[in-house]
């Protein structure tokens, strides 16, 4: 059936609110210029709108061409609850190859582009590799910073990880009746969310409690240490694609 090409990105490592998510597109190599034909790029050079309207176009030409699309969703809870041991690095190792292991098939020879989380982007790859634990000779990994600006397929994964993401994001925001921006520390909007859900006597959900800007606004509001997450098996993932969209 020939080559396959998987590419792979996350949306979300930073954020103090909101969820991470990751992307795993797989498509037959001679797909690719389709994707070029749409005008995938990078999705942090994209526009919101240009991005959602890319995101559809992937999704209908994945249903036609029967390309694969798997994503993992990682809400702040299960984040804070993997940080209690392990880091951001090993969980996104964890994600990246749940979201690979979705659209692979063992009968099929692939080429795997990753956009590296690790500063050490080599390291980073053998992680995926060990997790994977890949043993077959025609399946091989590639992984580098800025991937996503350099591989159509990962590019193509960076913005359905990204379209998801915001949905996500918007999805709390209605719900809390806040404008949680986008979740990152700098964004002004996000640091007034963070502010005033803090002074809440409960602490959100939605809320990194592993993260400094968090843990310091709930100091700051109750002189107290920030609640630990109570511990539930397997909470906080979601890898399946149709709740999502």
């Amino acid at each position: 059936m020939g080559v396959h090409h998987i590419g792979v990105d996350e949306a979300g490592r930073g954020p103090a609110i909101g969820p991470l998510v990751v992307c795993a597109l797989s498509i037959p190599m001679e797909d690719r210029a389709i994707l070029t034909e749409l005008g995938v790029d990078d999705s942090k050079k994209l526009s919101k709108k240009k991005r959602e309207a890319i995101h559809s176009e992937i999704i209908a030409s994945s249903k036609s061409r029967g390309w694969r699309i798997g994503l993992v969703h990682c809400n702040p809870k299960r984040i804070d609850l993997w940080m209690e041991s392990r880091t951001l690095n090993s969980l996104e190792v964890w994600a990246f190859s749940e979201a690979i292991k979705e659209v692979s098939d063992n009968s099929l020879e692939y080429r795997i582009f990753l956009d590296a989380c690790d500063v050490d982007a080599e390291r980073f790859g053998r992680n995926i590799s060990s997790s994977l634990k890949m043993e077959k000779n025609d399946w091989k990994i590639f992984s580098k910073h800025r991937m996503d600006s350099d591989d159509v397929v990962t590019g193509a994964a960076s913005i359905i990880a990204k379209v998801n993401r915001d949905w996500a994001m918007e999805r709390l925001s209605e719900d809390l009746g806040i404008d949680l921006g986008s979740g990152y520390p700098a964004d002004p909007k996000s640091k007034a969310a963070i502010e005033e859900l803090c002074k809440r006597e409960e602490l959100n959900d939605c809320l990194r409690r592993k993260w400094k800007n968090v843990d310091r606004a709930w100091m700051m509001h109750h002189r107290k240490p920030i609640p630990s997450r109570s511990i539930t098996p397997h909470s906080g993932v979601q890898s399946a694609l149709d709740e999502w969209n």
